[in-house]
């Protein structure tokens, strides 16, 4: 998908405008978006960081739960991802919604994708917060790859990890932990660095829902110590 998408930019087609997840409340969302989202890159350090994590953790979940139950947990977990963004975005979105007088919010709902495409913004900030909210673009594995994260964590919790730069090895659940304050804090204290934080809680949030009821129903074991 990421060459394709880069073959299909050549001929004027934006594939991550078209499968990348938008608010729902924007003209460019659609429900299909839920799924595609997560198989679409924005760069090859992206796609590259998310594929080793895939690789490194994924593999050891497949193995354990076998590839149909492995395929279930990542889609759910990144679909489950997506939902949490479109609900946090929400929460951004009408606040700023009710600041702003209804013709600048016309303005907003009706211009501000194609404002956003030309590199630009609005001067108001409320407009310009708006736009952002509204108009930013979701795309990627990171909240399938943070599910799978859980996983390994849950399921291998002292299973001993060493992670640049710490220079002492830490137990899984020690790292799972650590990722999700660190996620936490980001997302709430409104970090501007264009990452969907609160979608990688999502995913890990849906893993662990998944994960605590196949073990109350017997379907899986562990945790694997």
């Amino acid at each position: 998908m990421f060459l394709a998408t880069l073959v299909a930019e050549k001929h004027g087609v934006n594939l991550d405008g078209i499968l990348g997840l938008h608010f729902y409340a924007s003209s460019d969302y659609y429900p299909f978006q839920h799924v595609t989202y997560m198989f679409m890159h924005s760069g090859v350090g992206h796609l590259f960081f998310n594929m080793f994590a895939l690789y490194m953790f994924g593999r050891t979940l497949e193995y354990v739960w076998g590839p149909k139950r492995f395929l279930i947990y990542y889609i759910v977990a990144g679909i489950g991802a997506g939902i949490v963004q479109e609900v946090v975005g929400a929460v951004r979105c009408f606040p700023l919604m009710n600041e702003l007088d209804p013709q600048a919010l016309e303005i907003v709902m009706n211009e501000g994708a194609g404002v956003l495409r030309q590199g630009m913004n609005y001067r108001m900030p409320q407009m310009a917060e708006l736009n952002i909210a509204l108009n930013s673009l979701t795309v990627g594995a990171s909240g399938a790859i943070y599910a799978i994260l859980l996983g390994f964590g849950m399921l291998f919790p002292n299973e001993r990890m060493y992670i640049f730069p710490i220079p002492v090895p830490i137990k899984a659940k020690f790292f799972v932990i650590g990722y999700a304050l660190l996620e936490l804090y980001m997302g709430t204290v409104g970090v501007a660095d264009s990452i969907a934080h609160f979608a990688h809680l999502g995913g890990m949030l849906f893993g662990f829902i998944m994960i605590k009821i196949w073990r109350n129903k017997g379907e899986i074991g562990g945790p694997y110590v």
